[in-house]
């Protein structure tokens, strides 16, 4: 089953603007579309404390408003796990902070640095890494602070790539998107500029033929979005996809997380892999959810997720195979993970097991 919102608000709904100024933000609005459960309700009075709660009528009206199981509703929902603090998790899990020359700027890696951009996202996702700071204004860097991060980036020749972050950096208007763009795009030892957002997800509407001519004025560019759920994958999205592929010749790829109770395992991911392949979405990472406070709830086993992600490689095409990652805690970086194929090391040979367990034995 699925929200209705009245067909009158069509061609308003349309308009990614109306979406962001529309957006149920209050436990109030939220009961009134989602029929909500007494735990839903007395976790999002204690949750509001430590975060915000934000979500396009787009976005909402994927939920099932009477199952509370539903993957788009977990995603959204807030939930009394997110009150438990494991000792482990942290504040800022990938060190960003640390790791922060310029406001704004993360240079954790030796050739490429995260540029936050905006505080703002069409939805508010209970597993956000950034919890401690999007939503939050006075975390967003404003004009003067992006001519110091340009700076730091021209007098920085080892940095290759730059990745618009936030929030959700597709927030920024045209205009400002147009300008800093053409600045990354001036400096000669940037080799390449990424773009994260969730906005193709929870705001397809963001796509239009304008923002893929500034696309297109800078190519190449990748995209990187984030698709959790083959419930996720719309006619909206098939079309703005495909909008960002063929107008804005944009390479997009799909970093997900493997959430418990979300898409945790092999038949949901096979779904969503295969769902994003066929719509030009090449799935990139399949993530571990990070050590954020108060995201124990949402964490898979890690033994767990190396066993679905063995099910799937071999069953599906390698073109729809994601890499599961972690993002050490602390700011170690990503590492891929094990799927434990190779059995045992002989004088001459090793042992392989494969996805349908069974053995072979290759030499060296």
């Amino acid at each position: 089953m699925r929200i209705d919102f009245p067909s009158t608000d069509e061609e308003r709904r349309s308009d990614w603007k109306w979406q962001l100024q529309h957006r149920i933000k209050t436990k109030e609005e939220l009961s009134a579309k989602l029929r909500l459960t007494e735990d839903e309700i007395s976790s999002f009075e204690n949750c509001s404390e430590f975060f915000e709660f934000s979500v396009t009528p787009y976005y909402l009206a994927l939920a099932d408003p009477n199952d509370p199981r539903c993957p788009i509703r977990l995603q959204i929902v807030p939930r009394g796990e997110e009150l438990i603090r494991n000792p482990l998790e942290r504040q800022d899990p990938l060190a960003e902070e640390t790791f922060m020359p310029v406001k704004g700027v993360t240079h954790r890696y030796p050739d490429r640095a995260i540029w936050y951009l905006s505080h703002v996202c069409a939805v508010y996702c209970r597993f956000c890494t950034r919890k401690r700071k999007v939503s939050k204004s006075f975390h967003t860097p404003g004009k003067e602070e992006w001519e110091q991060a340009l700076e730091y980036f021209k007098t920085h020749s080892e940095i290759r790539e730059v990745i618009l972050s936030g929030g959700d950096p597709l927030n920024l208007s045209n205009e400002k998107l147009d300008y800093l763009l053409g600045e990354l795009k001036s400096i000669p030892h940037i080799n390449q500029v990424r773009i994260h957002s969730r906005y193709p997800v929870t705001l397809p509407m963001r796509i239009d033929s304008e923002l893929c001519a500034i696309f297109k004025k800078h190519y190449p560019l990748y995209l990187v979005t984030h698709f959790n759920h083959a419930k996720e994958i719309t006619p909206l999205v098939r079309e703005k996809t495909a909008q960002l592929a063929l107008e804005g010749g944009v390479t997009i790829l799909n970093q997900g997380v493997l959430l418990k109770g979300i898409n945790d395992s092999a038949e949901t991911l096979t779904e969503l892999f295969y769902g994003l392949t066929a719509i030009g979405i090449k799935p990139y990472y399949l993530h571990q959810c990070d050590e954020v406070w108060g995201s124990t709830g949402f964490r898979v086993e890690i033994e767990k997720g190396a066993e679905i992600m063995k099910k799937i490689r071999g069953r599906i095409s390698g073109l729809s195979v994601p890499l599961y990652v972690v993002d050490l805690t602390g700011g170690g970086g990503k590492v891929p993970l094990p799927g434990d194929y190779l059995v045992e090391k002989k004088e001459r040979s090793y042992v392989f097991r494969n996805y349908r367990d069974d053995l072979y034995e290759i030499g060296y």
